[in-house]
Parts: C-alpha cells; structure tokens; sequence
C-alpha cells in the first residue's frame, strides 16, 4: 500500500499568523492532532498535538502567541507513492508522529501514525 491511498480529504491548514487558540479549537472540532501551515509559498510547516502541550507547558497566553512560534518548519514531506513500510520506518527513526502527503507543489494530506497502523494492520 502506498501513503497516497491513507490521505482522505484536504489537510486542515492554518497561516503562521493563526493564535494558537483558534488552531486548538479548529483540532478539536475536527478531531485531529496535526495542522499544515501555510503562507503564499505553501507549505511551511506543521502544526501538532504536541507543540500544542510544549506551549501549554510553558503556559503561554493561547490567545496572542501564533502558531509560527510553535510549528515545525521545513517539515520533511513525502510523496504519494511511498510504501507505507517506509513511511512507517522513517517515523520509527525519527520519532515524529505525522507526514505531509505532497505530488510536487500540492499538499494532499497529513498522514499520522494512526493510518499507518491501520494500513499495516490491512495486510
């Protein structure tokens, strides 16, 4: 199986600008744990669950920092013809938990270790 078959959808985006408030909310409405940022140029960097606690931890105001400040920038993307296995190993040595799923320019999708599982699971 290939990453390209795990992405169900648009990828919820935010801009670098977006508090981290609002991003909370929008996670939690929508019941996820990652976020790709976005500006003009596109893809900047990812947002997750857990910049989220790493803010709260520091207990930053939720309502006047921006998700720039917490975001990973630059992430690694993949495209959508990785096998699964590789993706799946690539997050095993690097100890991230989400990938963004690109086809050149265009974002298709974050994939999480949850789809993954349920991807291995299926063979």
């Amino acid at each position: 199986m290939k990453l390209g078959a795990l992405v169900g959808g648009a990828a919820e985006v935010a801009g670098p600008e977006t508090r981290l408030g609002d991003v909370a909310r929008a996670m939690v409405e929508r019941g996820i744990d990652a976020v790709a940022v976005v500006d003009r140029s596109g893809l900047i960097g990812i947002f997750t669950g857990h910049d989220l606690l790493r803010a709260a931890a520091e207990e930053v105001d939720l309502e006047s920092q921006t998700v720039a400040r917490w975001m990973t920038s630059a992430p690694d993307v993949f495209g959508p013809d990785v096998p699964v296995v590789e993706a799946a190993q690539w997050l095993l040595e690097t100890g991230y938990r989400h990938m963004p799923v690109m086809d050149r320019d265009e974002l298709l999708g974050i994939v999480g270790v949850r789809d993954l599982l349920w991807a291995l699971a299926q063979d």
